[in-house]
Parts: structure tokens; C-alpha cells; sequence
């Protein structure tokens, strides 16, 4: 957990410094532009990823700065973790105890996952949204997920160009068995998360699909590699410039809702944002058994769409979760009940106001 973070030139905020005195849920309100989401943000790319905006590095240090930013925070265990931009560079640094680190050394210390706005649509969205979404939860756990997807990639878009200049068949096989290779290790990953997922997600199901999982499923790895490799030796032809082919690039996510007993996607906008809500609980859960630590869950616009039992709901299994929280809203009043609290008041790129919840051990 964090129990301090201090943000220099982030977004509008030219100094601000949270100390949570080891609450489990932080709660942030203020009017929009207040500056909620950037602290989110801010705690987001401590895990060493691009963030919950993915913005580029360079375009998040404030406007009128010196073209450099820095997070700074301390942890429950005293350790002290920093990111930081300095003017000029346009790759962030990492510290961990104010040695330099990379930065898949801080997904190791901090484990977080979050939802915005963005993933509210995320089961009416497209396939190729969901599996965004889905791996990085995948890669929680396995880093390398990630890596392997960003490789698989790569690969296919090299695939695109041997066709297109007329490469030989022997250039051609060698870059299909690597792509067959890591599709099915993306595969494997991706079916493994879904089952072990289900076992926490008790209001709902996580299913993925396509031809490279169902490969996978009815054949061991080496077999359904063949049969892929065969598929992709069998189609080497580019329709309008681009490759028409199945595989892993092409697979789908999918939550059935328990509860109502239909798939997510065809029930109302508050229904899915909740059972998302369940799902992000449950991963909260998994990572904790996995790993043993208490990841951090972010929520921008946490009661958005949801009504008020909705609501005290989702109060209630945030305080049960072995996680911190973070949250952002507008309206201070609807989260007043939520126990083990700070309120933090957000007032154009400031941070004007920090108040212990009376609740605090309820």
C-alpha cells in the first residue's frame, strides 16, 4: 500500500502530496478538471506501465513547467519508489530506494489495476479493446504476457512485408513458426487466467475464444503449434495490402453475468459496470493469493452509473478486499459511508484538503 505520494509537475499539479496514514480507501473528489484523474494517473505509472491514460511520457508534465515531472511514493514497508521525466529526455527513469531501476523491477513492488470511463463500454467495445484490457490483467502475473503480444506483433506485421516483397518460402517458414510459437503461448496464458479468474469471480464468468485458444484446448502445445504453423503455411496471401488470417490477434473476450444469466454485453450500462466492478474485486483477490501482496485498485469515477445499493455494495466488498483503493467522484457525499477512508479534496491541480472518515473503523 501507499502511504504517501507526492506529484511535481504532473498534469496541473505543480506540488501536491497525499499521506494516507495507512488507509485502505483513499477517496478523491472535486470538480472536473480538479486535477482526480492525474492523481490516479500518477499512481497507475508507479506499476511501471504507460499508465490508465497511456498517454505519451513527454505530454504529461505541466504546461507551464520545465518539461519534467516526478512521482514520488512511500510504501507500507518504508519502500520509496519514483518515476520521473527530466526535460528533454522522452523515456521516464525508475527508482526503487533511490537506485536506478527498470521498470518491470516495479510491477514487483506495486500491484495495480484499475478501471476509468474508458472500460465502462468495455463489453459493447471492440474485440481488440477487450483483449487489450484482458492481457494486461493477464500480465499481472506474467510480465513476459505482455512482451510475448507486443513480439506476436511484430512478427505479423514483418509476415505482411515478406509477402508483399515476395520473400522465399524458407524466410517465410521461419518467421511462421515463431509466430505459431507465440501465439500459443499468448493463448495458454490467456486460458489460464480465465479459469483461474473464474474461481474468485463469483457473480460472473470469463471466457475467451478463437482459433488459437480452441487449438490449444483440444491439443497439446507442440500439436496445436503444428497445426497452426500448417494454417499459416496454407495462407500466405494479402488481400488490399493486408493479411487475412485467424490467430491470436483475432481472439475475444467474453463475461457472462451469473446473476442475470446473460452474457454482459446485452445488460444495462449500471448492471455492466458492475459486475466489471465484481471482475476487478475478483482479480484483486487473485493477485493477493498469487503473490501475497495487497495490489491497488483504481477507480476514476468509481459510482458512476450505479445506484445507490449499487453502491453501498460496492462500499462494502472495497472495505472486505485485501487491496487500497483509490477512487475519484464528484460528489464527496455518496462515498461518506465507505469505512477505513481518507477524502481528499482536489481543487485545480491542488490538493486543498485531507479528512479521516468518522467511519474509519466501522
Amino acid at each position: 500500500m501507499i502511504n504517501q505520494i507526492t506529484l511535481t509537475n504532473f498534469r496541473n499539479h505543480a506540488c501536491s502530496r497525499i499521506k494516507t496514514d495507512g488507509a485502505k480507501n483513499v477517496i478523491i473528489t472535486g470538480l472536473n478538471g480538479a486535477g482526480k484523474t492525474a492523481i490516479l494517473e500518477a499512481v497507475s505509472l508507479l506499476g511501471g506501465e504507460r499508465g490508465l491514460r497511456g498517454a505519451e511520457i513527454t505530454t504529461i508534465a505541466r504546461f507551464d513547467g520545465d518539461g519534467g515531472f516526478s512521482v514520488f511514493a512511500k510504501t507500507d514497508d518504508e519502500t520509496d519508489i519514483s518515476i520521473s521525466l527530466n526535460n528533454g529526455d522522452t523515456n521516464r527513469r525508475a527508482k526503487l530506494d533511490n537506485e536506478n531501476a527498470p521498470l518491470s523491477e516495479l510491477a514487483k513492488k506495486l500491484r495495480i489495476v484499475w478501471l476509468t470511463p474508458k472500460e465502462d463500454r468495455i463489453f459493447v467495445e471492440s474485440a481488440a479493446d477487450r483483449r487489450a484490457f484482458f492481457d494486461r490483467l493477464a500480465s499481472s502475473f506474467e510480465p513476459s504476457h505482455m512482451g510475448r503480444i507486443a513480439r506476436l506483433n511484430k512478427l505479423l506485421s514483418e509476415r505482411g512485408g515478406a509477402i508483399k516483397s515476395g520473400a522465399d518460402n524458407n524466410w517465410l517458414d521461419a518467421l511462421d513458426k515463431q509466430i505459431a510459437s507465440t501465439s500459443v503461448s499468448v493463448a495458454e496464458m490467456r486460458i489460464r487466467y480465465a479459469s483461474e479468474i473464474n474461481y474468485f469471480f463469483e457473480t460472473g464468468a470469463v471466457s475467451v475464444t478463437g482459433m488459437i485458444e480452441k487449438l490449444v484446448l483440444e491439443n497439446s502445445a507442440t500439436i496445436a503449434e503444428n497445426k497452426y504453423f500448417e494454417y499459416l503455411q496454407n495462407n500466405r496471401e494479402l488481400i488490399g495490402d493486408k493479411m487475412v488470417i485467424d490467430g491470436a490477434h483475432k481472439s475475444d473476450f467474453g463475461v457472462f453475468n451469473k446473476k442475470l444469466n446473460l452474457p454482459a454485453q446485452i445488460t444495462s450500462t449500471g448492471q455492466q459496470k458492475s459486475i466489471l466492478i465484481d471482475l476487478i474485486l475478483a482479480h484483486a483477490k487473485l493477485i493477493h493469493l498469487k503473490t501475497g501482496q495487497k495490489p491497488l485498485i483504481l477507480l476514476d469515477e468509481a459510482a458512476a452509473h450505479l445506484d445507490d445499493n449499487a453502491r453501498q455494495k460496492l462500499f462494502s466488498e472495497l472495505n472486505a478486499s485485501n487491496a487500497q483503493v483509490w477512487a475519484t467522484g464528484l460528489d464527496a457525499n455518496i462515498f461518506r459511508t465507505i469505512p477505513n477512508a481518507i477524502f481528499v479534496t482536489c481543487i485545480d491541480g491542488t490538493v486543498s484538503n485531507i479528512v479521516k472518515a468518522e467511519n474509519k473503523d466501522a
